[in-house]
């Protein structure tokens, strides 16, 4: 499914787990039908996977740095694989303060920009990611957590002085992506709505395989 979405134009593809991203990457047919894929990786990362992360072949962009500390890791063994480009990188505000939810307070979100773009040289910060809470009704206006993520970006540009239109927003998948390109989303995720609906265990609640882009 992924080369027949390859074969129709598309290039960005999303993956939540670090083994299935391994293993689609890697895979011999995939990597001969879609030399020009470009792969996020969307889910939460623990720090145990991370050189299993980096070394994915046409590791495109991880869209879930949420600490310092996963951060710096990450530029530690990007810059081991010696890459001769920066790894683009999004940082992952969790918008609806839901315990379920990863990624950190938005209180935190300018120093983490700015620990990434002072003190990690082989990342290239390139914009924000939040899941929001599911199953939000539109009808009852826009939806907050976007309207809080398109906050977060306007107070990092304007402290760290950074173009407004330099900075993408990552929100929306299958069930609100119109309501996120509608308010300002320039990257959205969609995975059942064009892959078909998962069975997930307990421990694999988001959505995924994913197709990505603006």
């Amino acid at each position: 499914m992924v080369i027949e979405a390859y074969r129709h134009g598309q290039r960005y593809f999303g993956e939540n787990y670090v083994q299935e991203l391994v293993e689609k990457a890697s895979n011999a047919d995939l990597l001969s039908s879609c030399p020009e894929i470009k792969w996020h990786f969307i889910g939460h990362l623990q720090k145990t996977h991370i050189n299993k992360l980096v070394a994915v072949p046409n590791l495109y962009l991880l869209e879930t740095i949420d600490s310092m500390k996963l951060a710096d890791k990450v530029n530690s063994s990007w810059q081991k694989k010696g890459s001769s480009e920066k790894l683009k990188v999004m940082v992952q505000v969790n918008t609806s303060s839901e315990d379920s939810k990863h990624g950190l307070p938005p209180g935190e979100t300018i120093g983490l920009v700015k620990h990434i773009t002072e003190k990690c040289p082989s990342l290239e910060f390139v914009g924000l990611m939040t899941i929001g809470s599911f199953g939000y009704d539109i009808t009852e206006g826009p939806n907050p957590d976007f309207q809080r993520l398109l906050a977060q970006r306007e107070e990092v540009c304007e402290k760290l002085r950074l173009a407004v239109d330099t900075v993408e927003l990552s929100m929306g998948m299958s069930s609100d992506f119109e309501h996120a390109i509608e308010v300002g989303s320039t990257n959205i995720r969609i995975g059942s709505t064009i892959f078909g609906e998962r069975i997930y265990s307990k421990a694999m609640k988001e959505e995924g395989p994913c197709v990505t882009g603006t």
